[in-house]
């Protein structure tokens, strides 16, 4: 085996030589993606180094009877192993191999240039072994001598506390595990950070996940800062979100260190890279993952407006399988899911509480998910891992692979700064525990020895022990499941539509991508009191809070899918059944077509605000960011605008993640819809039964005429297509709510013709409904190949329009 081979000489069948890091880099290179160049010192180089020294025996008869649990004896073991390495003589053959490649390296540049030497174990970066920084990184390494230094620091790193700990744990023998040095030249990033070609969080793998900061990289990997984050649909190439993060400081190289600079007042909420950077890395992401045909960990780096890859590894904390493999929903953990690990961590005695009457300590990234309860214990450095306990919620700063002993002894973890990609998230992705970074100051309000209830999955820590509901049984579940498999694919959504928790809680397992239509009647009629009667006893939190208690329950149940709350839709003759309700309703003699929906939110705001202060308790104080807003039976442009005005006097807009649809029942929407998009909307739902029959002039509850009643009359089907089109032109979804498309096939197929987003069914029609709609667009789909093997000519219309808003 060589002692030096430069990335071009290798790929990923070299792993032996250059470990996992150093045959990626080679396979990239040669591929041409724009990595740094560089060389890798093999393994066989570092072996020559043990057998000149004649370290082997020594270092077996150390680590031998070594008990790795005792943090003492692994620091001592770990310090008498690298001091054997960095005191021996390093073979003259592997040292001069190593200054003229890195003279070399130089001389392609006209200049001594700064190296950063990275380890490349064997066994690290491979599908089977993860934990990758259990060795050291050195960074802007100048001059012979230093990278002579660093390639044999490097050697010596693989026998860290940490390193050990992880071999020992994970049964992999100490001397068959060897290490390649990467000398590779350093990026002086101006911004930098990881990319995940599948969502770390909920492996969907449509998404790829980019964070990044400004300056090096190291902060964003270390969880020193919180970093922007951006979410790409990797089909259509369009950013999905965006999180902007606040950064005060950045490191940066200056003369041969790497030091931290604050970052100027006016940049420091700004965006750190522009859509097209997000882009052009997300573009680089996908050809990688292609390209090894497994989802990656890569980090990347911009300098001079140039974009750059710096290394690439598999993904090694997915759960959900094969790449392609969307998790099952019912794989998703919703929020009270995790319970079972109160039996991990037995916290001392005391009455549980429910969430609702909960303390709400601190809130931050959920980034492993799942929930645990366990006393506080708060690791300031990882000098201090041995005052960790087993079973105790680990509370610090920032984690290193140094704190990998005392994350093994956690229940749950939560940590001041980093981001999904950081350290703590990435390992407790690994060991399957509750975590929650970029909290900011939990290592001030949470108190060593606190009793507390940790949320992974919504980034809350709650006081006390909390108890947290399951979810309802299912009936027949593993039936369930089954058919959840066994249902096709489609690229239109499928939603739910659903009125109840309890309901809700026990069809959560069905194969639905959300609720398109969450029904507020039912969750006000069970308070069973007219909002009005109880405001004028001075009871309007009690009002939100019950009202926001049934909308939890149900955004919880499918979390993270989105669920539409249609604010209350009651008519006047529904309203006055409630207790006090003929206080306060007029009789109408119509009320079908009268006092409802947002022309009532305008003519009683106070009422509405209780609605809206409800859906603001549930996004904010429960974590509930899939739960969107809709507005029932507008008939006019000024209700909407009155609409947002009254949302804007509390504080509630539209954002990235918080979307606002009306709902199309009347036909002056149908004619006013463009002017409805231009206005500003996230997306729009089809009543297609109120606005049947207001298109037809049917009363849809009349007996006599029930058999003229169709959605599929041509009038309603023109109607449907004009909304359809003309909302696709302005980047807004569509979705039709009602039972038309599971009864008739032929309606459900000139849907999908039309290039509907959604549709929303009851739960009994969910399967149906999704083998309906995949056939509709495997028909249309035919249709159009056929056409186009047939000759049809350029600019010749097709029944297919895919105009379809894909970020819903």
């Amino acid at each position: 085996m060589e002692d030096v081979l430069w990335f071009e000489q290798l790929d990923r069948g070299n792993l032996k030589e250059a470990g996992g890091k150093g045959a990626n880099l080679g396979e990239m290179s040669k591929h041409g993606f724009p990595v740094p160049p560089g060389f890798v010192t093999t393994s066989g180089a570092y072996y020559k180094h043990l057998d000149y020294n004649e370290l082997q025996g020594k270092m077996e008869a150390i680590l031998g009877p070594l008990d790795v649990d005792d943090t003492t004896s692994l620091d001592r073991a770990a310090k008498q192993i690298q001091d054997l390495i960095t005191n021996g003589e390093m073979p003259p053959e592997v040292e001069k191999a190593i200054r003229k490649n890195y003279k070399k390296l130089c001389e392609m540049r006209g200049e001594t240039v700064y190296v950063a030497v990275r380890s490349s174990a064997t066994a690290e970066d491979l599908p089977t072994a993860s934990f990758a920084g259990q060795q050291s990184t050195f960074l802007n390494v100048h001059g012979e001598d230093d990278v002579v230094k660093a390639v044999k620091d490097c050697w010596a790193s693989l026998f860290t506390p940490r390193a050990i700990f992880y071999r020992v744990h994970n049964k992999f023998d100490h001397m068959k595990v060897g290490l390649a040095a990467v000398v590779q030249e350093m990026v002086q990033s101006e911004k930098a950070g990881v990319m995940f070609t599948v969502d770390p969080i909920s492996e969907d793998p449509d998404v790829i996940m980019i964070e990044g900061a400004y300056g090096l990289g190291e902060v964003v990997v270390s969880g020193s800062v919180t970093p922007d984050t951006y979410r790409v649909n990797k089909k259509t190439m369009k950013i999905l979100t965006k999180d902007i993060a606040k950064q005060t400081w950045m490191l940066v190289k200056h003369g041969e260190k790497n030091v931290k600079a604050e970052i100027k007042d006016d940049a420091q909420e700004k965006q750190k890279l522009t859509d097209e950077q997000v882009l052009g890395f997300a573009r680089l992401g996908k050809k990688i993952e292609e390209h090894y045909k497994f989802p990656q960990d890569i980090e990347w780096a911009v300098n001079k407006g140039e974009l750059y890859i710096v290394q690439s590894r598999p993904i090694t904390t997915l759960k959900s399988g094969k790449l392609g493999e969307k998790k099952p929903a019912s794989a998703i953990k919703p929020i009270h899911e995790g319970i079972e690990q109160f039996a991990m961590a037995p916290p001392a005695s005391g009455e549980m509480i429910s969430v609702s009457k909960a303390g709400l300590l601190l809130k931050g990234l959920g980034a492993s998910p799942g929930s645990a309860v366990g006393r506080v214990n708060l690791i300031p450095t990882a000098e201090d891992i041995s005052k960790m306990e087993d079973r105790a919620v680990l509370v610090t700063d920032m984690t290193t692979p140094d704190f990998v002993p005392a994350m093994k002894k956690a229940v749950a973890i939560v940590t001041n700064t980093g981001g999904m990609t950081s350290h703590a998230a990435i390992v407790s992705r690994e060991l399957g525990i509750p975590c929650i970074v970029g909290s900011k100051n939990a290592t001030v309000l949470l108190k060593g020895g606190q009793i507390v209830t940790v949320d992974g999955t919504h980034g809350m820590v709650y006081e006390g022990k909390v108890e947290l509901e399951a979810k309802a049984e299912r009936p027949a579940a593993a039936g369930a499941v089954a058919a959840a498999e066994a249902v096709p694919i489609c690229g239109t959504r499928i939603y739910m539509n659903i009125a109840d928790p309890d309901a809700a809680e026990r069809y959560a397992y069905l194969p639905a991508d959300g609720v398109g239509l969450l029904r507020a009647e039912f969750m006000i009629a069970e308070i069973g009191e007219h909002p009005k009667k109880m405001m004028a006893e001075g009871r309007q939190e009690e009002y939100v809070e019950k009202l926001s208690n049934g909308l939890r329950r149900i955004a919880s149940a499918y979390y993270p899918r989105p669920v539409v709350y249609r604010a209350t839709d009651f008519k006047t003759n529904e309203y006055r059944n409630l207790k006090g309700g003929e206080e306060y309703e007029p009789k109408e003699e119509n009320p079908m077509m009268g006092y409802r929906g947002a022309s009532r939110y305008i003519a009683e705001p106070d009422v509405f605000k209780l609605e809206l202060r409800a859906l603001q308790k549930v996004r904010d104080d429960f974590g509930m960011k899939n739960v969107w807003l809709m507005i029932p039976f507008v008939r006019r442009i000024g209700e909407l605008r009155a609409i947002k005005d009254i949302m804007a006097s509390i504080g509630f807009y539209r954002t990235r993640d918080f979307r606002l649809w009306i709902m199309v029942e009347v036909p002056s929407t149908v004619f006013l819809i463009e002017d409805f998009c231009k206005e500003g909307i996230d997306g729009i739902s089809i009543g297609s039964n109120d606005l049947t029959q207001l298109i037809l002039g049917i009363d849809r509850d009349n007996g006599t005429l029930a058999s003229a009643f169709d959605e599929r009359n041509e009038a309603v089907l023109k109607a449907v297509k004009q909304v359809v089109e003309t909302t696709a032109k302005y980047g807004v979804t569509s979705s039709l709510c009602g039972q038309a498309p599971s009864v008739y096939p032929d309606f459900a197929e000139k849907l999908v013709e039309f290039g509907i987003t959604s549709m929303s069914v009851n739960p009994d029609a969910v399967i149906q409904t999704r083998k309906i709609v995949a056939s509709a667009e495997q028909k249309i789909m035919l249709k159009r190949l056929r056409e186009l093997s047939n000759g049809k000519k350029e600019g010749e219309s097709t029944p297919v329009q895919d105009t379809r808003n894909w970020q819903m």
